[in-house]
């Protein structure tokens, strides 16, 4: 239980000392990525308002029930590419990404490439 403590305090550790150069403006919103052990999630956030102008992860309605695993990094692919559709359709087209304090590594470097890939400028 300790080194799960030890973990959880460094990625909070890490994730303030990135939220300290990444700020979301109406204009270029921030993309926040949380990843869970079986789900991942992203929001796109404007920290102006202090809103979330679009919510995605793979519990959303589209994904909850064709994914075989929610927890790889085809999910992660598919989240940041429904990701990238939304925010086309909401107008947005730039944003700053917030890797949430983990690696860009994986099921996080994943949904980044195919948000890009869906059209999201970084």
């Amino acid at each position: 239980m300790a080194n799960v403590l030890k973990r959880r305090a460094g990625v909070q550790r890490r994730h303030r000392r990135v939220r300290k150069k990444v700020f979301g403006t109406p204009a270029r919103p921030r993309l926040c990525v949380y990843r869970s052990v079986k789900h991942i999630y992203a929001q796109v956030i404007d920290d102006v308002a202090g809103r979330s102008l679009l919510t995605v992860s793979t519990l959303s309605e589209p994904l909850k029930g064709n994914l075989k695993s929610t927890s790889n990094r085809d999910a992660a692919t598919q989240v940041g590419t429904l990701l990238a559709e939304q925010a086309k359709k909401a107008g947005i087209t730039a944003v700053c990404f917030d890797r949430g304090g983990r690696k860009y590594h994986g099921r996080v470097k994943a949904l980044a490439e195919a948000a890009r890939k869906g059209g999201l400028q970084f």
